[in-house]
């Protein structure tokens, strides 16, 4: 009895050593899906895009003309304007939108004439333009040496709803009645547009949340119900590229990258994406070059553009990052890579210092929940120029999947942050950016992407996919919307109109 007793001990011992190295082993061998795998890095332009703009012929502070003069200052290629319910038919004339902008002006969310460029002109500091229209129908402003072209009908749609806002492009339609996300959603996909879920945090109140593990934790109905319907509706409807992760200097989205790994978790898992962009959604100037989209193009035509957004060609950018648990592990990177005299440390630590202030102050009852964070890092001015004359840059991506690596060829970055599965598995100096699969392989979900990090601010790249082909069809992505659908919507709009009214009453009395 002892001689078999020792051998069944010796046995499980053995398989204890031998069997984490076996699901090791296993787990090392990884077909990775690269989203930049067709990009030609020896052609290709990185096009400076936004894709989310506003002027007053909605809720916007300034004039087309004003707007388009400071998007060609700060360096634009493309921009698309949506304001809410108009599409953007041409820069020329603006006599199609005069009725959405008198319906906002008696509600007192749009103010002062229309002032569009027509075919010639002049900005302000006396640069002349002209506006044109190619044979193939794609408009582009001239101006000095530079050229930006019109992304075509953009729009913010469901102007009227309180909380479903979704912006749309090449689709010449809108419905100003009130409309769901889906509603949009459909329609936009119907007409053969594209669209994109516009800085969620705003309304499903991520933005007062306090850190990541409190946003968008699905233990919480309210969560649990946008997080399910977002899903829900990105699966149904591939037109919709994604989220927006990083809008208007970061304050409302700080989180926002916490729910894009949670969808990219759940759709990863059935060998699929999500797509993420950076906008400025700027109704003021000075908000016009806090995030962007860069696209990946051969040439600058709007068919080019729509086939990059389609097919996740792009890279999110943006000068601000509100978000203190990324602040703090990427302070504690460039301490450990460059020293304590790294780039950008003090003014990480200088804005991590304001945001634990501020935490501390809500917690304590000193400022109201409902003001959130308010802080983030940013390298604008308050015109909105930047201080820095550089941003990081991804020059060449290179997938290995006999070797199992992911690497980054960048310039003018000095971090490189590996997420999987919503946890950070690595953050390593730029000029080495190589991801060795093997070295995390217990680690890595079914997704990795990276977020490089530069003295001008970061960038942010879509998702490779880890062994898609093995995961189709592995779980549903949105199981709590189709069984607990109408429960979660029910406590999830308590929840939300709850937070208003007293957001009201404290501010009256």
């Amino acid at each position: 009895m002892k001689k078999i007793l020792c051998t069944v001990l010796s046995l499980i011992l053995i398989l204890s050593l031998v069997s984490p190295a076996l699901a090791a082993g296993d787990r090392d061998r990884f077909t990775i899906t690269d989203p930049y795998a067709a990009i030609d890095w020896d052609s290709v332009r990185q096009y400076k895009t936004a894709l989310h703009s506003h002027t007053n012929a909605s809720d916007g502070d300034h004039t087309l003309y004003e707007s388009l003069e400071r998007h060609y200052r700060t360096g634009f290629d493309i921009v698309a304007v949506t304001d809410h319910g108009v599409v953007d038919e041409g820069w020329d004339d603006g006599a199609k939108n005069n009725l959405i902008k008198r319906f906002l002006s008696v509600l007192g969310r749009s103010a002062g004439d229309l002032v569009y460029l027509g075919e010639t002109g002049a900005f302000s500091d006396g640069t002349p333009y002209a506006y044109k229209t190619t044979v193939t129908g794609d408009h582009y402003l001239y101006a000095g040496d530079r050229v930006i072209m019109q992304l075509p009908y953009g729009v913010e749609n469901n102007a009227v709803s309180v909380n479903a806002h979704v912006n749309s492009w090449f689709v010449n339609d809108t419905d100003n009645s009130v409309t769901t996300y889906a509603d949009a959603v459909r329609r936009v996909e119907r007409l053969g547009g594209l669209s994109v879920i516009n800085h969620p945090g705003e309304y499903t109140k991520a933005r007062y949340a306090l850190s990541s593990d409190e946003a968008y934790n699905t233990g919480n109905a309210a969560y649990a119900y946008y997080v399910n319907m977002y899903a829900d509706l990105l699966d149904r409807y591939p037109s919709c590229i994604g989220i927006d992760v990083n809008s208007k200097g970061d304050n409302r989205t700080r989180f926002d990258r916490v729910l894009w790994d949670e969808l990219l978790t759940r759709f990863s898992a059935n060998g699929k994406t999500v797509g993420a962009i950076a906008s400025s959604d700027a109704h003021q100037l000075d908000k016009i070059d806090t995030g962007f989209t860069l696209l990946l193009m051969p040439t600058l035509s709007a068919a080019a553009a729509k086939r990059a957004l389609a097919n996740g060609e792009y890279f999110a950018a943006s000068h601000c990052n509100g978000n203190p648990e990324e602040l703090r592990d990427i302070a504690s990177a460039l301490r450990v890579y460059y020293g304590e005299n790294a780039p950008t440390l003090r003014q990480v630590e200088e804005t991590l210092a304001k945001m634990d202030e501020r935490i501390a102050g809500i917690k304590s009852g000193k400022y109201g929940r409902d003001d959130a964070i308010g802080v983030e890092y940013t390298v604008l001015d308050d015109e909105g120029f930047t201080t820095v004359d550089t941003f990081p840059t991804v020059r060449r991506v290179t997938v290995d999947d006999d070797g199992n690596t992911i690497a980054f060829e960048t310039e003018d970055a000095l971090l490189v942050r590996f997420i999987s599965n919503g946890r950070l598995i690595a953050t390593l100096p730029a000029e080495n950016a190589v991801l060795r699969l093997d070295d995390y392989a217990n680690e890595l979900g079914d997704y990795v992407r990276a977020e490089i990090w530069g003295e001008g601010g970061i960038l942010y790249t879509q998702a490779f996919l880890l062994n898609a082909g093995q995961n189709a069809g592995h779980s549903e992505v949105a199981a709590g919307i189709r069984k607990l659908g109408f429960f979660d919507f029910l406590l999830a709009e308590l929840n939300r109109w709850f937070t208003v009214v007293a957001r009201f009453f404290r501010s009256v009395f």
